[in-house]
């Protein structure tokens, strides 16, 4: 019995770990941490104008995720899809 319950459990995890919506999910919170990241780094900072430039940072690393991150950078949308280097200001430190 013990070894039915195994095997099952087993194959479970194998089938669920090869559906693509748990890539899109990964994807998506990895996208949403991009974005958090981005907005702490623009809270470190705390640089005039340098919003644009953050946001979009964030959108964009979050999109290169995959599908799951473009959904996040959506959702979460400040800025297009730029390159975040458009909205960066003069004078930002290169740390960001």
């Amino acid at each position: 019995m013990k070894l039915l319950t195994g095997l099952f459990l087993c194959s479970l995890v194998l089938a669920v770990s090869s559906h693509p919506w748990i890539d899109f999910v990964g994807e998506a919170m990895r996208g949403s941490w991009d974005m958090w990241r981005a907005y702490s780094d623009m809270k470190e900072a705390n640089f005039i104008n340098s919003d644009k430039y953050f946001h979009a940072r964030g959108n964009y690393d979050a999109a290169q995720r995959g599908p799951g991150g473009v959904w996040a950078a959506e959702v979460i949308r400040y800025q297009g899809g730029k390159d975040p280097n458009h909205f960066r200001p003069e004078g930002l430190p290169d740390k960001y």
